[in-house]
């Protein structure tokens, strides 16, 4: 008589849990990992003294070194502004160098014009080096960007001239700059002396 081997079926409760098991084996690091961060996320008041000390040195180290950066920082910082204030002294003691450089061949040319005027024809030699520096002096000048306000014939700005007084002029319209006293000037496009002019009034 043939013996018929039965196979015993397992039961679902048990299968399941084999299963976890073998997933447990196949995944160590992971829960070496979750093990890891437990232990980083203990509260303080369930450390053990050990645990504490460690934190505390842990922290220390780190105060430490932010300090000593805040320190270099600082005296960064402070040689920066040492050296910011040097520049901005030696820039306004500098500044106009150049321009000054420029201005000299204007005292050049007033000294070769007081020298001529000791000849016979000083009176003449005198005008002419006078107006051959008084040139060179404006020319240097606007190539630096100073450029003269126009007044004279001009209606009257308020922005560019400023009225000494008025005269009585029927031959031109009211508010009109009939007289320019002082030469007004603009730097670079901005005002640096207003034209002192004398502004044209009608008969009243």
């Amino acid at each position: 008589m043939a013996q018929v081997e039965v196979m015993k079926e397992e039961s679902p409760e048990k299968k399941i849990r084999e299963d976890s098991q073998e997933e447990l084996k196949e995944q160590p690091g992971e829960r070496d990992k979750e093990g890891a961060n437990e232990k980083s996320e203990i509260p303080l008041e369930k450390m053990t003294k050990g645990q504490l000390l460690n934190r505390v040195k842990e922290v220390q180290e780190t105060a430490d070194k932010n300090f000593d950066l805040y320190v270099r920082s600082q005296a960064e910082i402070d040689n920066l502004k040492k050296r910011f204030q040097k520049d901005k002294a030696d820039l306004c003691k500098f500044s106009n160098e150049s321009l000054i450089k420029k201005l000299l061949s204007v005292g050049d040319n007033l000294e070769k014009a007081i020298a001529h005027s000791e000849n016979d024809n000083s009176l003449d030699a005198l005008r002419e080096g006078v107006e051959l520096t008084l040139k060179g002096l404006m020319d240097t000048l606007e190539r630096e960007g100073l450029e003269s306000v126009k007044a004279l014939d001009e209606p009257f700005d308020p922005n560019f001239h400023e009225a000494v007084s008025e005269l009585q002029d029927n031959s031109a319209k009211p508010g009109t700059v009939i007289q320019e006293l002082q030469k007004g000037y603009i730097l670079n496009h901005r005002l640096i002396r207003p034209a002192m002019v004398v502004v044209s009034k009608n008969d009243e």
